[in-house]
């Protein structure tokens, strides 16, 4: 998924090029020289085979209530990775075919949820990438309540993901990084990918293990 016109969030500005650099490497290789900023593998694609990366927008919802999340499918823009913190609640689902169609409608580039989600064979069929812990018949409901809130600093999977980070997601799971941390990986990332074939070449061609493998 290709990002929107440049934003600037903390630190460097977000721009088409970072991001289609970004859906160049293959987000495991980040994994090799991060630590911070992976979402637990509890929360994972609805969806087979879906690649995205954009900025994160952030809704925190409190007692199951739906009206903040319809507050933050307004605030998206075209390439926006809009990112629910259920505080703790993974039984009532905040999106299902309605909430992926308004996002889809917005220009969303997918839609992350510390929680579960509901209509899934409708979610599939839409193609918007969902990711979440589960899927439940049970949703939140229009309560109009106080706690909530959009963009603001929220945790998803473990990780604190503030508006405007970069949500990297794919098949093995998501990654959550702050502009400026994304730019520091990217050269070292997609410089191990450009390696690998020749490594990957190597060792089926029979060349012994010792001379390959880092010991």
């Amino acid at each position: 998924m290709r990002g929107s016109p440049c934003r600037e969030t903390r630190g460097c500005p977000v721009t088409p090029t970072i991001l289609e650099d970004l859906t160049d490497v293959s987000y495991p290789t980040i994994g090799h020289f991060l630590e911070e900023g992976f979402v637990s593998p509890a929360v994972q694609s609805l969806l087979d085979n879906v690649k995205i990366a954009g900025p994160a927008v952030t809704v925190r919802i409190a007692d199951h209530d739906a009206i903040a999340m319809n507050r933050a499918l307004l605030a998206l823009k075209p390439g926006d990775v809009l990112v629910v913190d259920m505080l703790g609640d993974h039984r009532h689902a905040p999106v299902g075919a309605v909430t992926a169609a308004a996002a889809l409608a917005q220009g969303a580039a997918a839609v992350v949820v510390d929680g579960v989600a509901t209509d899934v064979l409708e979610l599939r069929q839409t193609g918007l990438p969902v990711f979440a812990r589960g899927t439940s018949c049970l949703t939140t409901k229009r309560l109009h309540g106080n706690g909530s809130a959009v963009n603001v600093p929220v945790r998803c999977g473990g990780v604190e993901v503030n508006p405007g980070d970069l949500v990297l997601g794919d098949d093995n799971g998501l990654i959550v990084l702050s502009p400026d941390a994304a730019q520091d990986v990217l050269a070292k990332a997609l410089q191990s990918d450009a390696a690998e074939p020749d490594i990957l070449a190597r060792i089926t061609s029979g060349e012994p293990l010792e001379s390959i493998l880092a010991l």
